[in-house]
């Protein structure tokens, strides 16, 4: 089981209201704002294929979720998420590693974390250094979009 980040990299300009509709389920409303979604979850590959042409995605490692757990999650409030919050509210005493272990495996799922405060996703800078490729080509035709495996974990570090 992979647990995928998406990441939106293009604005609504030009998007169609289904493209659209399946942005917003998959809470991705602006640019630079990404989401964490396993892949056994029901129809997240056919909402991926729709919206390949509006954001990029791939399998999130240990390393970069606990970096990214710490520097851009979010709680209710806009208060940034800690290893105490994580043990008051959550009951893991092991804190923000801990949460990154049980979403790797399986154990919880983050957008069903919205209930206990956390927010459902993140909302990222544009990565420094820029883009290396064009925006608006798919991954494997040296552009930016769509399914780009491990790939994605240099262009998570670059953006938080």
């Amino acid at each position: 089981m992979a647990l995928y980040i998406v990441v939106r990299l293009r604005g609504e300009s030009g998007a169609s209201p289904d493209t659209e509709k399946t942005l917003n389920l998959l809470r991705l409303r602006r640019r630079f704002a990404a989401s964490l979604y396993h892949d056994s979850l029901p129809g997240i590959e056919g909402m991926l294929r729709k919206v390949q042409d509006w954001a990029t995605w791939g399998e999130i490692d240990r390393e970069t979720l606990i970096e990214l757990l710490y520097k851009r999650g979010r709680i209710v409030g806009d208060k940034p998420l800690t290893d105490q919050w994580v043990a008051e509210k959550l009951g893991l005493y092991g804190g923000i590693p801990e949460l990154a272990d049980k979403l790797l495996s399986g154990e919880l799922h983050y957008h069903k974390l919205e209930e206990a405060g956390i927010k459902p996703f993140f909302r990222l800078h544009p990565p420094r250094g820029g883009f290396k490729k064009t925006i608006k080509r798919h991954y494997t035709n040296n552009g930016e979009l769509g399914y780009r495996g491990s790939a994605i974990n240099e262009l998570i570090r670059r953006m938080l």
